[in-house]
């Protein structure tokens, strides 16, 4: 479904992320927690094929912007997120970061979206603890959400902060 809606994408993939922490056991957080750094100039470690996929969408003109809602001081989660995001901007995203304290007077869904030409709209549910609760991301076509996600993404997007000057 995500591949899919990527693949169809012509304009803009706008994801938002409203966490402050997701599937703790994924080994590679693991591993960073234990002093792992990607190496910066082995682009071939990066991740794959996340990385390629992104560069062949904005090699044809699709624009990519992430914005994630954090708290405050972080969790290590999002130092994590954080000292691995410079393959995403590489690659071709752009990343912004909004401390949750800046969002009260946003309408916000209660979930994690990705958008794509303002047309289609995918939900990411996780559980309580941040794993993923799939088995598929929730998908929707109508307008009426399809807006709502558009708004929460651009009013969110307006008061981030660039990925370079964010400071954790």
């Amino acid at each position: 479904m995500f591949l899919e809606a990527l693949a169809g994408a012509r304009r803009s993939a706008l994801h938002l992320e409203l966490r402050d922490s997701y599937m703790l056991d994924d080994p590679e957080f693991i591993r960073w927690q234990q002093g792992y750094r990607i190496n910066r100039e082995d682009r071939a470690s990066w991740w794959r094929p996340w990385c390629d996929t992104v560069a062949t969408a904005a090699a044809r003109g699709v624009e990519f912007r992430r914005a994630r809602v954090v708290s405050e001081p972080v969790h290590d989660y999002i130092r994590y997120e954080y000292d691995v995001t410079f393959p995403n901007i590489v690659a071709g995203e752009q990343v912004r970061w909004l401390p949750r304290r800046n969002t009260t007077d946003l309408a916000l869904p209660g979930v994690d979206f990705w958008l794509f030409d303002d047309q289609v709209a995918l939900f990411n549910h996780f559980t309580g603890n941040g794993q993923w609760a799939g088995p598929d991301m929730e998908t929707t076509t109508d307008p009426a959400v399809v807006k709502l996600c558009s708004s929460a993404f651009d009013s969110v997007w307006s008061r981030a902060i660039d990925h370079e000057q964010y400071e954790i």
